[in-house]
């Protein structure tokens, strides 16, 4: 069994012993998967772009928010998985596939960041 099999195992389980079930439905769980990544760019809202890979390596306090918001995320990215039956292991991977055929390697992709800078 992997890493994150296990993860989604224990998710489910915690959430399971807990009676949280009947509330963890696709629609809950979407919506706070939605919560939480605000939370995850709050940590980092008024920090520069320029600036956040070190301050992120600089201030352990930072990243350990950082984390917390990123595991929080996944958590409920795990439970859905489980709730719906999506296999999100393989939903990404085929994404990726299809990126790969939208965005081959040299083509000319401007950054959303460049987008307002010509």
């Amino acid at each position: 069994m992997s890493e994150y099999r296990d993860l989604v195992d224990a998710v489910r389980e915690f959430s399971e012993e807990r009676g949280w079930t009947p509330v963890q439905t696709p629609k809950n769980l979407a919506m706070a998967i939605c919560g939480e990544a605000g939370e995850l760019a709050a940590e980092l809202q008024w920090v520069e772009s320029s600036e956040s890979v070190d301050l992120l390596a600089a201030d352990p306090e930072l990243r350990r928010r950082v984390a917390d918001e990123m595991a929080d995320v996944l958590i409920y990215l795990t439970r859905m998985e489980s709730v719906t039956g999506i296999d999100l292991v393989a939903a990404a991977e085929a994404k990726l596939a299809r990126n790969r055929e939208r965005f081959p390697v040299g083509a000319p992709y401007r950054l959303r960041s460049d987008r307002h800078s010509s």
